[in-house]
């Protein structure tokens, strides 16, 4: 019995290798469309480790995505710098932070800002990023001239972005400033003086007091003021 089991092993053995050499031997194409097919950041994270030849099959598949999201990864600024770079053809891109959330600070931003599908974006979430700062959305919106959709809420922005926002994402149509306590009417106002094509805007949570709200729906009527119940006071018709 033992003679048998030992006769068994090597052949067991010989299969694991075997099907490890068929998977090294894929192309380098294929090895990539496989890849593409993995849903998660962290998936593909780890695909990444296992090799030189598939960390390049992993960038390699990073270059047909249309949406990457890093939302409730573990993740910092390097690598999601070199995930968004790989990705050439990027439309959606979600950097939100979680309750597990990934840390990116402003020079994950500025790296980020670099990359070649930046001014192809159409929509950005840096939802609840407490560790970026003007400095790197700045950087990052000043390039986003394609931008439609913003979600920017939870941080710690002032009518420094907003003003970038409004001069280079003149195609804009929704933004989120939840709790963006550090934005004025100033900066709202310039806002929707200069994205023409805004059509909502969300502000609960911010220290803009109701009334100021007036001002906005006299250069855009038809905007959507959503998330602040407050402002019903001063007459003005808001979305829920």
């Amino acid at each position: 019995m033992e003679k048998e089991q030992q006769q068994q092993q090597p052949g067991g053995d010989d299969g694991g290798a075997a099907a490890e050499a068929d998977i090294e031997r894929l192309p380098a194409d294929i090895l990539a469309h496989v890849l593409s097919l993995l849903p998660s950041f962290r998936d593909l994270s780890m695909a990444g480790g296992v090799s030189r030849r598939w960390r390049r099959a992993v960038e390699r598949s990073l270059a047909s995505r249309r949406r990457l999201s890093f939302a409730g990864q573990r993740t910092g600024d390097d690598t999601a710098a070199r995930f968004v770079h790989a990705a050439v053809n990027l439309r959606d891109l979600d950097i939100s932070r979680s309750c597990w959330g990934c840390i990116i600070t402003d020079e994950g931003l500025i790296k980020i800002s670099s990359a070649d599908c930046i001014g192809k974006l159409t929509s950005i979430s840096l939802w609840g990023l407490a560790g970026i700062t003007d400095k790197g959305v700045v950087q990052l919106v000043s390039r986003a001239y394609s931008l439609q959709h913003l979600n920017i809420g939870g941080t710690f922005i002032t009518d420094e972005s907003l003003n970038a926002v409004a001069n280079s994402c003149t195609n804009l149509k929704s933004i989120i400033l939840w709790s963006c306590r550090h934005v004025t009417e100033a900066g709202l106002v310039a806002l929707v003086n200069k994205c023409r094509r805004l059509e909502c805007i969300n502000v609960g949570g911010m220290r803009v007091p109701p009334e100021s709200f007036v001002s906005l729906l006299s250069i855009s009527p038809a905007l959507q003021i959503r998330s602040i119940p407050q402002i019903l006071t001063a007459g003005v018709q808001v979305s829920s």
